[in-house]
């Protein structure tokens, strides 16, 4: 596979494809006439789209925690697509129990796979991307990257985690023509929730924030309404604008979500003003 395209056809590089944004964004860059190289744990997943597709897409097996995966994969794609615009790392999933309630294996393999598999990822495509002058990076964070939800501490742990990650290093490379930007959905009508690794749960956390958590997300009552087919075209207008967004925030009560944890972050700094400006 060369780099003898058309002009106006872009090449994109996205992770975790069996599903979600994932998914979505893969059939949508197709179908529009893009390239897409796809990763995901079970390639035969998108099969359907090879046959219809052809060379066009391109498909590998790759799982985040393994970081010599990682690096092989993203090199090879490179190499055989001979330009790659657009990297897309999106592939992570949610540890569903309270902080106390995890065990360390699952912790470990939650920052494993949503932290350090990101972080490695655009490690992997950084010396890529400045050597072809240039790309996007479009980081799939959360709201749960700017606020938490009891019963996620250590999904939040990873989304705050990369976030400060690619706050850094979009400042490192600003000068070789490469952009990164954060895209934080709210709950989105995705297979995000069927996909949760869930803790033993101890009945001390029953009456507790964490148990309401629990029965909302048991009983329908947690409230996912975001439209994930629209927040994909949100994406794919994102990675083409010509100034990109360092963060991109998709569904309404993501919205007003974190708007309302930013005012109570300003308000607290404010409140303690004085102590603050006295430690000089």
């Amino acid at each position: 596979m060369t780099d003898m395209h058309n002009p106006g056809q872009r090449t994109w590089f996205i992770t975790g494809t069996s599903s979600g944004f994932g998914r979505i964004l893969t059939e949508k860059l197709l179908v529009r006439g893009d390239r897409v190289a796809a990763t995901l744990r079970k390639p035969g997943v998108l099969e359907d789209l090879k046959a219809e597709h052809g060379e066009r897409l391109w498909i590998a097996s790759m799982d985040l925690t393994d970081i010599a995966a990682v690096k092989a994969t993203v090199d090879r794609a490179f190499a055989e697509f001979g330009r790659i615009d657009v990297v897309v790392s999106n592939a992570a999933y949610g540890l569903f129990g309270a902080g106390e309630e995890v065990t360390s294996e699952q912790i470990r393999h939650q920052i494993d796979t949503n932290l350090i598999g990101s972080i490695e990822l655009i490690r992997a495509s950084l010396p890529h991307l400045r050597k072809q002058g240039g790309g996007r990076i479009l980081q799939v964070s959360s709201e749960g990257g700017q606020i938490a939800y009891p019963n996620f501490s250590l999904y939040h742990a990873t989304k705050w985690g990369i976030e400060g990650f690619v706050e850094s290093v979009a400042q490192e490379v600003a000068p070789f023509g490469i952009d990164i930007t954060l895209v934080e959905p709210g709950p989105t009508k995705t297979d995000f929730g069927r996909g949760l690794v869930a803790a033993e749960p101890m009945a001390v956390y029953d009456d507790t924030p964490a148990g309401a958590v629990r029965r909302g997300m048991a009983d329908g009552s947690f409230a996912v309404s975001g439209d994930p087919v629209k927040m994909a075209d949100a994406m794919i207008v994102a990675a083409e604008q010509e100034k990109a967004p360092k963060r991109l925030v998709l569904g309404t009560s993501s919205y007003f979500s974190i708007r309302a944890a930013l005012q109570e972050r300003l308000a607290e700094l404010e409140a303690h003003k004085a102590v603050t400006l006295a430690m000089e």
